[in-house]
């Protein structure tokens, strides 16, 4: 019994030991994987932010979308001639001339009429860096008028008025040269900076607007009494062929284009639209009461 006993107890003692060891082992154990398991754990929860955060935003899909809306637009580039209304006639632009000048304003500045070769007008969609939260610019009703010039040339009693104001008559009308197909200078120059504004010196409809080779962009309105005005050399046109003007509005601005040596107004008086028939254009302008 005695050696049963202490066999007993020897059993009970080892078995209690080998819990107690297995117990610490375990625990010893059980850091390490819990350890391992949260070393797991993260990267797996890294990858998920990773994910989270590779989502594209509520702000950057609406940017995403408005960018994919201006991607409609077809961009212009300015050519020697050009103007607005012209411009949106051939790119048949919803709205016209003044939907394009509202959509490029930013571009073309505050004068609709002073647009330059080789400038990039957005067509069909506003410009793509215009921001969404700007307040839309005023639209203009016309291209900017005489009336922002700060002179202005004189109407006569008779209605007639200067084709520019102020500037100083440089080649006069009749002067013979080589240079001059037909021997001598057809018109009077006016000798006034690129950008001047220029007037119809009476009321008309313009015949022409554009391109005229030699004579750069220029514009020719018949008159109300049969004779005919040329402005020539201009750097922006502001009235198309077929549109009725008044004494005084503003047809184009001053420039340097065509065959010329510097930026000055050509005009001249005609009797007929063609080259050749031709009259002394500050003698006309006087005979209406013009002082030039």
């Amino acid at each position: 019994m005695p050696a049963k006993g202490k066999h007993r107890r020897t059993r009970a003692m080892r078995l209690t030991r080998t819990l107690a060891v297995a117990g610490t082992g375990g625990a010893a154990l059980a850091l390490p994987l819990m350890g391992a398991a949260g070393a797991q754990a993260a990267p797996a929860q890294s990858v998920s932010e990773q994910a989270a955060q590779s989502l594209p935003t509520t702000a950057e899909q609406a940017a995403g979308n408005s960018a994919g809306k201006n991607s409609g637009a077809t961009t212009y580039t300015v050519r020697s001639g050009d103007y607005l209304s012209k411009i949106a006639d051939e790119q048949h632009v919803d709205g016209g001339w003044k939907k394009l000048y509202s959509d490029n304003r930013q571009v073309i500045g505050s004068d609709p009429a002073l647009i330059h070769p080789g400038l990039e007008l957005s067509i069909g969609q506003k410009a793509a860096d215009e921001s969404a939260e700007k307040p839309a610019a005023p639209k203009s009703t016309a291209p900017k008028s005489a009336a922002s010039d700060s002179t202005e040339p004189e109407k006569s009693s008779n209605g007639y008025t200067s084709p520019v104001a102020g500037g100083s008559v440089g080649t006069p009308y009749h002067q013979s040269g080589s240079m001059w197909s037909s021997g001598y200078h057809t018109g009077t120059d006016f000798v006034v900076p690129t950008g001047t504004s220029l007037k119809a010196v009476g009321a008309g409809t313009v015949v022409s607007a554009g391109w005229g080779g030699a004579y750069g962009n220029q514009v020719v309105i018949k008159l109300a009494d049969g004779h005919y005005a040329q402005y020539a050399h201009l750097s922006s046109l502001s009235v198309s062929a077929g549109q009725s003007v008044t004494a005084g509005q503003q047809v184009g601005l001053s420039g340097a284009t065509g065959n010329v040596t510097g930026p000055h107004l050509h005009f001249e008086i005609r009797t007929t639209p063609d080259y050749g028939s031709d009259v002394d254009p500050l003698s006309y302008l006087r005979s209406h009461g013009v002082s030039v």
